[in-house]
């Protein structure tokens, strides 16, 4: 940067105690620079942008193959100083120049970061002048999706399983677990009723786990990452008893929500319910839950669980080249997009929840 310009910065003012946004929000900021003399501008502009971006390396044999893709949201600019055939003079001194967008009112997912992929919301500024280096700055803005107003998050749901024993064991055990719905709120207690008949010869003890799975996909490639959120467990219920007993696993209000809508990135979350049975495989149940943003206002706001530094590693070779978006809300590419998830054949609608890992 030439030493005409100094501290050029672009920043934006909070909407709310969490410092979100959702879609069809109204984002005001300012571009601030100092300048240490007389300079000639050509342009100054500011950049809305939202996109989603996966990238993951295998290795196969002795060849590495590395996976990624894009999904692209809006890219919309706005001239602060708008280029002409006159000159943009500025004098010395310190410059603000305010900006005001309108989220585009669309579908959008939820902010995200991990190790392999992102979906990210910027605002950019760029100060243009002859035969200099333009002058560039940036700052990520979370954005939450609107609350899903779908039915089916409302939905119970229960399962069951009868198991006879084996090896170790004899007789059999059976369990009738249901819970009251499919979404829940970062912070909210899902309650968790178990109907547990013990008829074999062993004690068993009724355990729950809350688990996130992450999945990514491109060039027709899938990848998945699990990981345990919480563990529980409950009393032992002796052999030959029956009782049904309740928990309240509460989702922990760090938690990333679910991001359901979104081509190439997808964050979903299980509870597990299983008998811990000695010597014989644990006889379980799964439901499907939707984590959905804290109410606002509420002590459990979205925090910054995807803003860990474990995303400082992921290579982002799109931005080197740079890329090109267009001015308004994205539309389809004319290249081929990212394939549905039906197209997987893995993710049916909530109405049909899977069952599997």
């Amino acid at each position: 940067m030439s030493s005409s310009v100094k501290n050029f910065t672009v920043g934006y003012n909070p909407l709310n105690k969490s410092s979100t946004f959702s879609s069809g929000d109204y984002l005001t900021g300012q571009v601030t620079f100092e300048l240490t003399n007389e300079c000639e501008v050509q342009s100054l502009f500011v950049k809305l942008k939202g996109k989603a971006q996966v990238s993951w390396t295998e290795n196969h044999g002795k060849t590495i193959v590395t996976y990624q893709s894009k999904e692209k949201y809006f890219s919309i600019k706005q001239f602060v100083i708008q280029e002409s055939m006159g000159k943009n003079v500025l004098s010395p001194g310190c410059h603000v120049y305010p900006f005001t967008f309108q989220i585009p009112a669309q579908d959008l997912p939820s902010s995200f970061k991990s190790s392999c992929g992102k979906i990210l919301y910027t605002v950019e500024a760029n100060l243009n002048r002859s035969m200099r280096m333009d002058s560039k700055a940036k700052a990520e803005f979370t954005l939450i999706q609107k609350r899903n107003t779908d039915p089916a998050l409302m939905t119970p749901q229960q399962n069951m399983i009868d198991k006879k024993m084996k090896l170790f064991s004899s007789g059999s055990v059976a369990m009738d677990v249901s819970i009251a719905k499919t979404g829940f709120c970062q912070g909210e207690g899902i309650r968790v009723m178990a109907s547990i008949q013990n008829k074999s010869s062993r004690d068993i003890k009724p355990k729950y786990c809350l688990y996130r799975k992450y999945s990514y996909f491109a060039n027709k490639k899938r990848k998945v990452e699990t990981k345990d959120i919480l563990k529980e467990e409950g009393e032992a219920i002796p052999q030959s008893a029956g009782q049904t007993v309740t928990r309240i696993i509460t989702v922990p209000s760090t938690v990333t929500t679910s991001v359901l809508n979104c081509n190439i990135v997808k964050v979903e979350y299980r509870l597990r319910v299983y008998l811990d049975v000695k010597y014989a495989s644990d006889p379980e149940v799964k439901f499907h839950i939707v984590i959905l943003p804290a109410l606002e206002g509420s002590d459990n706001q979205q925090s910054s669980d995807f803003l860990t530094s474990e995303f400082d590693q992921f290579p982002n070779p799109y931005m080197s080249g740079g890329m090109s978006f267009l001015q308004n809300p994205a539309a389809p590419e004319p290249s081929a997009p990212p394939p549905s998830y039906e197209a997987y054949g893995m993710y049916p609608s909530l109405t049909g929840l899977d069952r599997k890992p």
